[in-house]
């Protein structure tokens, strides 16, 4: 009850990208990591540099009781954290979804956490597991720009190459660098460039 009283707010504020300022509420439903977080932003920044979006980010109880003009709310379920011990998770699936309504992509994401770490788990090496903070806050910062491209370009279409495209590897979501494909840029700016008229 609480979730929907919080998404009947958002929806409140207009969902819809115009221009270039977006604030993104962060909604962690279990253990996470501040470094993580923080890596995280990092990474959507970088991924969405040249598509001129000024984020603006904010947590689940930073947010309550104000109201915004342009809205994503990400929910990460399961455990955001790299823990030392491998877990046994099915690495098929989804590593986060975009609700859509009668085809009209919302701006609510959900990040499957378990997903994701199982997924880069199985492309780290020893090494890796000394930064295991930063290398998981750059694979949620991948997924998140992923869906981010989906409910900005209201689309849910992928991209041939770069972040969007319809699955990512384990070694892509932690490769020291990714990029938003040039035609995925293009829509973005043009969406943003049609909403400002």
């Amino acid at each position: 009850m609480r979730l929907a009283l919080f998404c009947a707010v958002c929806l409140a504020s207009s969902p819809a990208f115009a221009g270039n300022s977006l604030t993104i509420v962060l909604d962690f439903r279990g253990a996470h990591s501040e470094r993580s977080v923080e890596a995280m932003k990092k990474e959507v920044q970088t991924v969405m540099k040249g598509s001129g979006l000024n984020i603006d980010w904010r947590s689940r109880a930073g947010a309550a009781g104000e109201s915004f003009d342009h809205l994503v709310v990400v929910r990460f379920n399961g455990k955001c954290i790299l823990e030392p011990v491998p877990h046994m998770y099915d690495e098929r699936g989804p590593l986060a979804f975009t609700y859509n309504t009668d085809g009209a992509m919302q701006p609510f994401s959900e990040v499957l956490c378990d997903q994701v770490t199982a997924s880069i788990r199985s492309a780290m090496f020893s090494g890796d597991f000394a930064k295991a903070d930063q290398i998981l806050g750059r694979a949620l910062g991948r997924v998140v720009a992923h869906e981010l491209v989906h409910i900005l370009s209201e689309d849910r279409g992928h991209g041939k190459e770069g972040i969007a495209r319809r699955a990512l590897t384990g070694r892509e979501l932690i490769a020291s660098q990714t990029r938003l494909d040039p035609e995925d840029l293009q829509r973005l700016t043009r969406r943003a460039a049609g909403a400002q008229r």
